[in-house]
């Protein structure tokens, strides 16, 4: 069993950053693969970005090159730092963690967290 909490979000203006962080328990955080996926409103949940076990790093097109994921296995959490933010980016991010092959898959992950809000003004 993985219990996830995330903090970081907020209120941003178009152009800033937001650094996100997931907390994770559980001895065998180190051998998941861990995600970030998001909801805007009415829409459905995607993919952002995902960190395998062995660092490996995913990323959705629409993030590439101004969202970098990372982890700190000694802390058992997970980050994601957000540049350049845009409007389109305002979401409840999620975090997950899973084992699936499929990275960007909701359905490679079976423990998520509440979520954390991220609202991008203009």
């Amino acid at each position: 069993q993985v219990q996830l909490v995330e903090s970081g979000g907020g209120l941003v203006l178009a152009g800033g950053s937001l650094r996100l962080s997931c907390a994770a328990s559980g001895r065998t955080f180190s051998s998941y693969a861990m995600g970030w996926f998001r909801q805007a409103p009415g829409k459905e949940r995607e993919f952002v970005a995902a960190i395998n076990w062995d660092l490996g790093t995913y990323y959705a097109d629409s993030v590439k090159g101004r969202f970098t994921i990372s982890r700190d296995n000694a802390k058992n959490t997970v980050y994601l730092q957000m540049n350049s933010l845009q409007p389109e980016d305002t979401a409840v991010y999620y975090c997950a963690a899973g084992r699936g092959f499929s990275k960007s898959d909701i359905r490679s992950y079976a423990y998520w967290g509440q979520g954390t809000r991220v609202t991008v003004s203009s």
